[in-house]
C-alpha cells in the first residue's frame, strides 16, 4: 500500500502536502470511525491521554519532518536520509524485550539501504552540502521519529489497532493547521485528482498504518524493518508501469539487493529446520 503513494500522489494534482495530508488522514480517520461506531467498537478509542500523545505525534511529527526535509533539501538526499527508518528499527529493536538482534539482521538491512540509496539516486551519487543542513536535519528527524514510534509501538501491545483511527484525525487536525499557516490552498480539479485522493486516503495513508501496527506488535520486527526498503523500489516500478519513469540497470540491480537483503534478514523465518520441537535451527 505505501509502494502506491507514489503513483497516487503524482495523479492528486498541484494540492500541497500539508493539505493533502489533512485530506487523506481526515478521510481515513472519520471512514475508521463511522466503522467502529457501526460495529458497536467505538469505546476502543477511549485510551489514556499518554496513548494520543504517542500516536499522534508519531503519525504527525513524521510527516511535518518529511515535508520540512523535501522543502529544505533536495529531494534525493532527503529521501535517502529519510529512508534509513528500515536500518533505526532493526537496531532499535535490539532494547525490546525477548528480542535478539542477530548479524544477519543488520547484513539484510543494510543491503536493503544499499539498494535504496541506489534507486534513490539513480545511480547519480549523492552530495551533500552544508546550505541544506536545516533539511538534512528535518529528515533525521523523521527517520528517528517513525522508527521510534514503531518500535516502542511494540511496547503497547495491550493498546488495540482501532486507536490508530483517533491519531489519523488529530493528524488530520494539526495538518489543517500547518496547511493555514504555510501554504496556498490549491484543491484537486477534476475527478481524478479527487479520486486519487481518496485512493491515498483509503490504502497508504490510510490502511496501511493499521496494518502497520498489527505488524509491529505482533509480527517479526526484524524482517518488518529489512522488508520495508521494498516499499520505494516498488513504488519505483509502480511510477514506470504508469508512465512516470524508466526501467534501468539500477532499477534492476537495486531490485536485487532489496530482495537478496530482506531474504538474509529474513533467514530463521524463511529457512525453518523441522526439528523434535518444531524450534527454528
Amino acid at each position: 500500500m505505501w509502494a502506491t503513494l507514489g503513483v497516487f500522489g503524482a495523479s492528486s494534482g498541484n494540492v500541497p502536502p500539508f493539505l493533502l495530508n489533512a485530506l487523506c488522514f481526515g478521510i481515513s480517520g472519520s471512514l475508521a470511525t463511522i466503522w467502529l461506531a457501526s460495529s458497536g467498537r467505538l469505546g476502543l478509542l477511549r485510551q489514556p491521554a499518554r496513548i494520543w500523545i504517542f500516536g499522534t505525534v508519531g503519525l504527525f511529527g513524521f510527516h511535518f519532518f518529511y515535508f520540512t526535509a523535501i522543502r529544505n533539501a533536495p529531494p534525493v538526499e532527503a529521501n535517502l536520509i529519510n529512508y534509513t527508518w528500515p536500518l533505526l528499527i532493526v537496531l532499535f529493536s535490539a532494547f525490546l524485550p525477548g528480542e535478539k538482534l542477530r548479524a544477519h539482521h543488520v547484513l539484510g538491512t543494510v543491503l536493503g539501504l544499499g539498494g535504496a540509496t541506489l534507486l534513490i539516486s539513480g545511480g547519480d551519487g549523492i552530495r551533500f552540502s552544508d546550505e541544506h543542513a536545516i533539511g538534512y536535519g528535518a529528515a533525521v528527524a523523521s527517520s528517528l521519529f517513525w522508527s521510534s514510534y514503531s518500535v516502542l509501538s511494540r511496547r503497547l501491545g495491550k493498546v488495540p489497532t482501532e486507536a490508530v483511527a483517533g491519531f489519523c484525525l488529530l493528524t488530520a487536525v494539526l495538518s489543517l493547521a500547518c496547511h493555514l499557516m504555510l501554504e496556498q490552498t490549491v484543491w484537486p480539479e477534476n475527478a481524478v485528482e479527487w479520486a486519487s485522493v481518496f485512493a491515498l486516503a483509503l490504502f497508504p495513508v490510510g490502511l496501511a498504518f493499521f496494518t502497520w501496527d498489527i505488524g509491529v506488535k505482533r509480527g517479526d520486527i526484524q524482517v518488518l524493518g529489512a522488508a520495508a526498503y521494498s516499499a520505494p523500489l516498488l513504488s519505483t516500478l509502480l511510477l514506470i508501469a504508469f508512465g512516470f519513469g524508466a526501467l534501468t540497470l539500477s532499477v534492476v540491480i537495486a531490485c536485487l539487493a532489496i530482495t537478496l537483503g530482506a531474504v538474509i534478514a529474513a533467514r530463521d523465518m524463511l529457512f525453518k529446520k523441522g526439528g523434535g520441537n518444531g524450534s527454528a535451527v
